[in-house]
């Protein structure tokens, strides 16, 4: 199967992208494996004419809004993430009428919408940069809440107005959890991504992107580590650092939808160009203006 794919990237000039908490034989296959920030970077300059994104939807939305001319796959269409939706109908425009001088930032995890009504997109890898640039006093900070206030701890002066929203998968993970697989192998130095709960980003050594997690990881001394944010990322950190051991909390973090990403789907739908995604001119065109921004600012 993996050889069948192979041959039709070349037969369609096609390339693929996979997020890091992708399948591992997804992440085999693809061209580009990444976070968040890094395949919206390399989505924006690549020359070929498909994009197979084995994310989750709005991930997929980004490189077709960044790529209109561009026919953007994906492996399952009902991979989406839940978080991406969570903002209130209504709620953006009754910030901006109660707030003066106010930004909305919207995390790159949310939907077309939502950006198409933001100024800025951010990651988790340059949120705090971004923020830290914008001259507004008030940021409207959307959808997740958990990386809304670790920004907000390491950007005082600004006004950071949270947004009721969170990353399920990271949610639920405990303090008690955590502190059980501390007890387990207490040298390890414990890594965590910031959609975590706050009470869990207190009890870890460093805090950080999955992309910065696992450059934390290459260049530490250290021989074992506990990591705090979805599974997926255990094939790099295992292609990467072979010798170096990894645990999880227990139930391992694990997103399904993620998980939908499988080769008999990219395949298939690459085979029949199947799944693309689609959206108005108009939606786009809104959406485009702060994701652009944000590589604007990350620069």
């Amino acid at each position: 199967m993996k050889e069948r794919i192979q041959q039709l990237k070349k037969e369609k000039n096609a390339v693929i992208l996979a997020h890091y908490y992708a399948p591992d034989e997804a992440q085999e296959i693809a061209d580009y494996v990444g976070d968040s920030f890094y395949l919206a970077k390399v989505a924006k300059g690549i020359s070929a004419d498909i994009i197979m994104f084995c994310g989750v939807r709005f991930m997929g939305e980004s490189a077709k809004i960044l790529n209109p001319d561009k026919k953007v796959l994906m492996p399952d269409t009902s991979a989406d993430c839940p978080m991406a939706h969570m903002v209130k109908e209504g709620l953006i425009e009754k910030m901006r009428e109660e707030y003066e001088d106010l930004a909305v930032v919207c995390y790159i995890n949310s939907t077309a919408e939502l950006k198409s009504k933001s100024d800025v997109c951010v990651t988790s890898s340059n949120a705090i940069k971004i923020v830290k640039s914008l001259p507004n006093k008030n940021i409207f900070f959307i959808p997740d809440k958990n990386l809304g206030r670790y920004v907000s701890e390491q950007v005082p002066e600004k006004n950071i107005i949270l947004n009721d929203g969170c990353c399920p998968i990271h949610a639920k993970i405990t303090v008690e959890q955590l502190m059980e697989t501390k007890e387990k192998y207490p040298e390890a130095k414990v890594l965590s991504h910031p959609e975590c709960d706050e009470k869990i980003l207190s009890l870890s050594d460093y805090i950080g992107s999955t992309a910065e997690i696992i450059s934390y990881v290459e260049k530490a001394e250290n021989e074992e580590f506990i990591i705090v944010t979805e599974m997926g990322v255990l094939y790099r950190l295992r292609e990467e650092n072979p010798t170096k051991k990894f645990y999880f909390p227990n139930p391992n973090p694990c997103c399904a939808d993620m998980k939908l990403n499988t080769l008999e789907r990219i395949s298939e739908v690459l085979e029949k160009e199947e799944n693309p995604i689609e959206m108005e001119e108009e939606m786009r065109e809104k959406a485009l203006a702060p994701l652009e921004k944000m590589l604007e600012l990350a620069r």
